[in-house]
């Protein structure tokens, strides 16, 4: 019998090998484009910016105020709970 390549062993184990590096040179694309987005992701987020000005903060007051005065209206606060959380924010 003549043979003429490595047979189906080696056909088999060839071709494994190669599977198995391009699994693993896939893998490491795929990491370094999840590391340069994330990268990009990271450059693209705002800063934090400085608290807001006390003028703004009377007005998240009466906004609190308002909703919880809303609450209360609902029936969800009761006049007891709506008091105590207006003189705590009152107190702020």
């Amino acid at each position: 019998m003549n043979r003429r390549g490595p047979g189906l062993i080696g056909a088999a184990a060839r071709t494994a090998v190669v599977a198995g590096t391009a699994s693993a040179v896939s893998g490491r694309v795929q990491q370094r484009q999840q590391a340069r987005f994330a990268e990009q992701e990271a450059a693209q987020q705002p800063t934090p910016t400085a608290p807001q000005p006390a003028a703004s903060q009377g007005d998240d007051i009466i906004g609190q105020l308002e909703r919880l005065a809303a609450l209360k209206e609902q029936g969800v606060l009761t006049e007891a709970e709506f008091e105590a959380q207006k003189a705590r924010l009152l107190a702020e």
